[in-house]
């Protein structure tokens, strides 16, 4: 079916009008709002688009096609993170999202970029989640550092980071828990996992990657807030956008809270993760 297919076909049929009139950009508004773009984001875009077309004498929707594909992709390139190495990465996400899924896509990324990866079991708050992690560590033959149910999150990832540097790991990904963002313990924690990372490993990059279900459309933008408030966020994996997400929440995420996409997941398997590419993103809604 094509996760943007409804989005694809709206589009199609608003770029069939040979006239840009009002009628025009106010239906392609409406398109790009119920793509989960919002209706601020939308507006701006719409408004640069008209800009555009003014400018550049445009009277046909081919070439107004054209021009909000290059809109589209310019507002997503306006962010890039690159990878450094040492790195450590602290993924963090409520429950529900895919993290640990996404942790074991992004390991399996830097092994076919011939990185070696070590795993920390962060979320102590689960048995469950650090035995989903081990198997995944199993897996993928990946080492990893754990300890009990109910352990410090940030003495794992000091025992993690002091194996990362005794061993000169290209990357270490921190696992954390996924309680509800409203829970004060939890930022807090995670306030001290990256204060620990920090303070032993200064050389090494750092980055903070937010998990995200592309589905629930508008209400990411809350979940990034909310961490926002305690801990800065680098980036974003975009998951689940096989599924029902229409993807045009990423521009208010990106314009709004000056958060870059960082990887999208587009299915369940391993492989299934990408670095974030604009222009390919774009192509997938204007192909």
């Amino acid at each position: 079916m094509g996760i943007f297919k409804k989005f694809f076909e709206k589009l199609k049929y608003t770029f069939k009008k040979t006239e840009l009139n009002d009628d025009f950009y106010d239906e392609l508004e409406s398109v790009l709002v119920s793509s989960d773009m919002g209706v601020e984001t939308a507006l701006d875009i719409m408004d640069e688009l008209r800009l555009v077309c003014k400018q550049k004498l445009i009277k046909d929707a081919d070439s107004a096609q054209v021009e909000l594909k290059n809109l589209l992709i310019s507002k997503l390139n306006a962010q890039k993170v690159e990878f450094s190495y040492p790195l450590i990465i602290t993924v963090v996400g409520v429950n529900g999202v895919g993290k640990t899924t996404s942790i074991a896509k992004m390991t399996k990324y830097f092994i076919r970029e011939k990185k070696s990866v070590l795993l920390a079991a962060g979320d102590t708050f689960r048995a469950a989640a650090t035995e989903q992690l081990n198997m995944w560590a199993e897996r993928l033959k990946t080492k990893i550092v754990k300890q009990g149910e109910g352990a410090d999150s940030a003495a794992v990832v000091f025992d993690a980071v002091h194996s990362m540097k005794a061993k000169n790991t290209d990357v270490l990904i921190v696992d954390t828990a996924g309680r509800l963002h409203t829970k004060t313990n939890l930022m807090k924690e995670l306030e001290k996992i990256n204060n620990v990372a920090s303070r032993e490993y200064p050389e090494a990059k750092r980055l903070n990657l937010i998990v995200l279900d592309a589905s629930i459309g508008q209400n990411s933008i809350a979940q990034v807030k909310a961490f926002k408030d305690s801990v800065d966020i680098d980036g974003i994996i975009l998951t689940k956008l096989d599924g029902t997400a229409k993807g045009g929440v990423v521009y208010p995420i990106i314009n709004e809270l000056n958060v870059p996409i960082i990887f999208t997941g587009f299915g369940e398997g391993v492989d299934d993760l990408s670095v974030f590419d604009a222009e390919s993103f774009v192509d997938k809604i204007l192909m």
